[in-house]
């Protein structure tokens, strides 16, 4: 099996098709294909029927819902859910960043401008500095905003109220978020990672919107490489297309599937370029592990921080990597995709 780049080649992780984070180019195409209702939303049931309840008794009382934190891995449907809750309760929704607001004066500003139970969607919201979150405090629990105008002895405070609202919250990283922030949400949902049938059944439903002609087993081929990753599989699924027109007949069936995901280094695990040139550096350059991080971002000239968090996830997720108390070991799996020989040693772990 292909490797990849030599070792001395970075590749630029905002490049990488099976990244789960959102890029430029996918906001057009993720607000064509966003489900907009808690029926057509596939997958994360148990949540969907919470916030169904939750929804549906909110708007029995005439009340606002409740606060709501959505956190889970990139690319598995927070944003969608946000907007959903909007529609579901038509109201109006408004949408920042954690790192977007930088001053209370931001904040303030988004405040003040919301209508009786509007949504304010905050993504990132672990990156939020700590004198906004302070400042949002008293917003979430009595609709008030406490500002101070002024500087030294002139200095005064100002109490703003605000219409009742819900602040909806979306973060990959809840353990950053702080205790009291968290536990201002009265409602707090993980998104799960998709199982290969939901995957199936949204490329179902986004090639239906696209007006795209696909076969069962094209589906299965381009689910399984998809990393249970909605985002990932709309991508696959836009340049799939793309390749089928060019080559293909305007259908897409699984050979075709296979050779555009082959072309674009997307093998049938999902695991791409960075992927296999990550265990092969460790199988290859230091005999399977154990290996320091750092060492092994030194041999591949990537960040530390990026393998640890970015690419190391999935392959522990599928059992190509163990983290050991020496460092990094590729497992016999690893091995065997890769095509190599398991040594005895391997064997043993």
């Amino acid at each position: 099996m292909a490797i990849g780049p030599r070792n001395d080649q970075t590749i630029d992780m905002s490049d990488r098709i099976v990244a789960p984070a959102e890029k430029t180019d996918d906001v057009a195409f993720d607000v064509t294909l966003r489900p907009q209702s808690l029926g057509e939303y596939v997958g994360q049931t148990t949540v969907k029927d919470a916030l169904a309840i939750a929804i549906a008794a909110t708007q029995h009382r005439k009340e606002s819902l409740e606060h709501v934190l959505l956190h889970g891995a990139p690319g598995l449907g927070k944003t969608t859910l946000a907007h959903i809750i909007a529609k579901e309760l038509g109201v109006g929704i408004r949408i920042t960043s954690g790192p977007a607001l930088e001053r209370a004066g931001d904040l303030a500003a988004i405040l003040t401008n919301l209508q009786p139970s509007d949504i304010l969607f905050i993504d990132e919201i672990h990156r939020l500095p700590k004198l906004i979150e302070e400042v949002l405090y008293p917003a979430m629990e009595e609709y008030c905003l406490d500002l101070v105008l002024g500087k030294g002895p002139s200095a005064r405070t100002v109490r703003l109220e605000l219409p009742h609202f819900t602040l909806v919250a979306a973060t990959t990283r809840i353990a950053l978020l702080s205790g009291p922030l968290r536990d201002r949400f009265g409602h707090a949902f993980h998104l799960e990672p998709y199982t290969e049938s939901e995957i199936q059944a949204i490329l179902t439903r986004s090639s239906r919107m696209l007006g795209i002609s696909i076969v069962d087993d094209a589906r299965t081929e381009i689910a399984k490489r998809a990393r249970a990753t909605p985002r990932v599989a709309n991508r696959l699924l836009k340049r799939v297309r793309d390749y089928v027109q060019v080559k293909g007949d305007g259908t897409i069936r699984a050979n075709i599937a296979r050779a555009a995901l082959d072309q674009l280094g997307v093998d049938g695990y999902g695991l791409d370029t960075m992927d296999r040139r990550i265990l092969s550096v460790i199988i290859e350059k230091f005999n399977g592990g154990p290996v320091g991080l750092t060492t092994v971002a030194a041999a591949t000239s990537e960040d530390a921080g990026t393998i640890e968090e970015v690419i190391e996830p999935f392959l522990l997720q599928l059992g190509f990597l163990d983290r050991t108390n020496r460092g990094r070991v590729a497992t016999p799996r690893a091995y065997e995709h890769l095509g190599l020989k398991v040594p005895a040693t391997a064997k043993l772990l």
